[in-house]
């Protein structure tokens, strides 16, 4: 490769800015729950999730050529920040808050990351190399989606979070395959559902039915796709 081809201009696309929006929003839940803004830090860990799900089908629509992974790399550096350090220190802050171990927040939190970074990398590996349309191991946006649907549930338990977490970072670099989700109307309802979570409706006794309907839904996917594998 010629050193004046090597200008951004050559690599960068339409989908890299979605891609960019994503870790744009990992970044800012970052520093709010660094401020001690978790709510607004969940926030942005959905904006960042959404900003996910639409880069690969922007760059299907625009007809992206990427033949140096250009799009691939930057899409899973993204993750990293949005999906691996983004819920780590949201749990951490928030186990903070709680008085939970500090040592063990510090633990897991650190895990999260190590779990994601190791997830993204098989995958940039394996991605062109194996026929199975879905995921091997567990998609990292679903760590950070199982973290903010129970962060905001109402139910929320530092401890049962770390354990739950723990297991999630165990199945993102699992072997163990996971159907893509594409059913038009299930998405829909989940959008539905995120709205209702974040203007907290309806809540009966401090629980937020929509965030606890969205976990389910989460853990269930988690789960299933576990008992199809055997």
């Amino acid at each position: 490769m010629k050193i004046e081809k090597t200008g951004m201009e050559h690599f960068i696309a339409i989908p890299d800015f979605i891609s960019l929006s994503n870790m744009s929003s990992g970044f800012l839940s970052i520093i709010c729950a660094i401020n001690n803004n978790l709510s607004l830090a969940t926030l942005f860990i959905i904006l960042a999730i959404i900003f996910d799900s639409c880069d690969g089908w922007t760059a299907r629509k625009v007809g992206r050529d990427d033949i140096h992974g250009f799009g691939k790399n930057i899409d899973s550096l993204s993750d990293i920040v949005s999906f691996g350090v983004a819920p780590a220190i949201l749990l951490y802050i928030s186990g903070m808050n709680l008085n939970g171990p500090e040592i063990g927040l510090i633990i897991v939190s650190l895990f999260i990351v190590i779990c994601g970074v190791l997830r993204l990398t098989r995958y940039n590996v394996i991605a062109d190399k194996i026929d199975f349309k879905g995921f091997i191991g567990f998609p990292i946006p679903g760590i950070a989606f199982i973290l903010v649907t129970y962060y905001l549930s109402g139910i929320y338990n530092v401890y049962i979070a770390m354990i739950l977490m723990v297991i999630v970072g165990i199945l993102m670099i699992s072997n163990v395959k996971y159907e893509k989700f594409g059913n038009i109307k299930v998405i829909i309802f989940a959008l539905f559902l995120i709205i209702l979570m974040f203007i907290k409706f309806p809540v009966i006794y401090n629980i937020n039915i929509a965030a606890i309907i969205l976990l389910v839904m989460t853990l269930y996917y988690l789960i299933s796709n576990i008992l199809i594998n055997k």
